[in-house]
């Protein structure tokens, strides 16, 4: 049986110092669960964030081969909680079981592909100028370059991933395989699996001998302020809303020294559905595309909330077989209350919106329901640049927009904000004239689709899940896939070092055995003493 304290975590050691307490809720039936929790106070955020920075030193120096260990009995412990946690998560977000075993298991497995990353040793950037004593007219000295961890990081945790993007998920494995201890800040809507979840951590933690403080948790609406600000907190990593990760970057911004935020925030993810492919395969492609908009009850960051085509009698045709097909769907429970009231406050100003026409979705349904939504926006919406359709909608409503030609097509998609991912479906016959098209879809967005929907995202070294703002705060980084590495770790120079002082990565005889950039070339070859 699980044992829930709903104390903070901090250096290895529960604290609840304070006397505001958060209650745990039924998904379903908005009832209180028999789980409270102390938020953290300040004194007690401010001791997570030294705890992590104590630990920084040498939780960093370790060698690869021991994180990658940590991040694999991660993995472990997560695999091994028991159907007794699978029911509570269940419980608190409404998600069905099966849905939550996949996704402990792409949490475990994107701990394990952060240890392969760590094990080949890519991460390091490492680069290698060797001294030219000889160039004329001036000398170039031994110039050396290593990656190294940035320092304690803060992360959020979604709302909607309740594994894969909360406590053990990619900001906390990207982290911690960077070098960078963690103060993870819970999500208030499912706190109990956050426990499970960091008694996992810790009980990985301590079967690796990490150091105390590797990884700390904190509960508490109020707290991500004083987390933010705290002078140990060298990066922040976020996924959720628009208005709450901007608020993060502001205040990270307006620190004495300034931090990076990683936030992940707000996509519509739009999909252009070409003339041929239309004619192809209509009716077809409006079954698929309202199975991705319904899934999960639309809670996916990668959700299609905008779907584009040219107007003609088979695209008109598609339009009423998609209404039809929204009709059909059932109510969904949502995550929690709070996600229930945006979703309906986003759908209440899509119908008062006077350029949009309500095609299909019963009112909203009773109790903790979601009915599906389809809406139509005339194009000069999207060309004008209105910014109510540029709105993310977190729930199983899309928006069709139908442009007259090619060219207003274009027009609409240069009005498109940043996003995270856009969706081509194209027959052969459409690829043609798609270059204009796509040339302006990469300006846009992070990951591109052809013939395929946005709502799954696969955990590996090509996958991009970012895009230009809004959709994050840097477009430059990725929230999945190895990739996400990048953010938490910065570039460190050695200038003329003796050998037996370089970092294992630098050597001369590349005792790591990794790929090095060596005077321009890539090599794992040791170097001329």
């Amino acid at each position: 049986m699980l044992e829930i304290k709903g104390h903070n975590y901090i250096a290895g050691s529960r604290s609840a110092a304070g006397s505001v307490t958060l209650q745990s809720i039924d998904a379903v039936t908005g009832e209180a669960l028999p789980y409270v929790f102390h938020q953290a106070t300040e004194t007690e955020v401010g001791a997570a964030a030294l705890a992590a920075a104590r630990a920084y030193p040498a939780y960093r120096s370790l060698p690869a081969l021991q994180r990658a260990q940590f991040l694999e009995a991660i993995a472990d412990e997560l695999d091994g909680l028991g159907d007794d946690f699978v029911a509570l998560v269940t419980q608190e977000t409404a998600l069905p079981s099966g849905r939550i075993q996949g996704e402990r298991a792409r949490t475990s497995n994107q701990m394990r592909l952060f240890a392969e990353v760590l094990r080949r040793g890519d991460f390091y950037g490492a680069r290698i100028d060797q001294a030219l004593p000889e160039r004329k007219p001036l000398l170039r000295p031994d110039l050396r370059q290593v990656r190294i961890g940035v320092g304690p990081v803060a992360v959020f945790g979604a709302s909607n991933f309740p594994l894969a993007f909360s406590t053990a998920g990619g900001d906390t494995a990207a982290a911690l395989a960077a070098g960078c201890p963690v103060v993870f800040k819970a999500h208030g809507g499912h706190m109990t699996t956050a426990e499970c979840v960091a008694d996992a951590i810790i009980r990985a933690a301590e079967k690796t001998q990490m150091p105390p403080g590797v990884f700390n948790m904190v509960y508490g609406s109020g707290v991500g302020e004083w987390l933010v600000k705290h002078p140990a907190i060298q990066a922040v990593g976020f996924t959720g809303s628009l208005k709450g990760g901007r608020a993060l970057c502001d205040m990270a911004a307006a620190r004495p020294q300034p931090i990076p935020v990683f936030a992940e925030m707000s996509s519509i993810n739009p999909v252009v559905v070409m003339p041929e492919a239309i004619r192809a395969r209509g009716a077809q492609i409006a079954s698929e595309l309202t199975a991705s908009v319904v899934l999960g009850c639309g809670q996916f960051c990668t959700n299609p909330g905008l779907v584009i085509g040219i107007r003609s009698n088979e695209f008109s045709a598609f339009i009423e077989t998609l209404a039809g097909q929204m009709r059909e769907q059932p109510a969904q429970t949502m995550l929690n209350a709070g996600t229930l009231e945006s979703y309906q406050a986003g759908v209440g100003h899509l119908h008062e919106h006077p350029g949009l026409r309500h095609l299909a979705g019963a009112s909203l349904a009773g109790g903790r329901q979601a009915q599906a939504q389809l809406f139509q926006a005339d194009a000069s919406l999207l060309i004008d640049g209105d910014s109510l359709l540029q709105e993310e909608v977190f729930g199983p409503t899309t928006i069709v927009v139908e442009v007259a030609d090619r060219d207003e097509l274009l027009a609409a998609l240069n009005g498109l904000h940043g996003q995270l991912t856009a969706t081509l479906i194209a027959e052969p016959a459409d690829l043609a004239t798609c270059s204009e098209v796509v040339a302006l879809l990469e300006q846009k967005v992070g990951r591109l689709l052809m013939n395929g929907y946005p709502t799954g995202v696969e955990v590996c070294d090509a996958m991009v899940h970012g895009g230009p703002y809004p959709a994050t705060s840097d477009a430059r980084g990725t929230s999945v896939g190895t990739l996400a590495i990048d953010r938490f770790l910065r570039p460190v120079c050695y200038q003329n070092w003796p050998d037996a002082l370089l970092p294992e990565p630098l050597k001369n005889a590349n005792p790591l055995g990794i790929s090095r950039l060596v005077d321009g070339v890539m090599t794992r070859s040791a170097c001329a003493s």
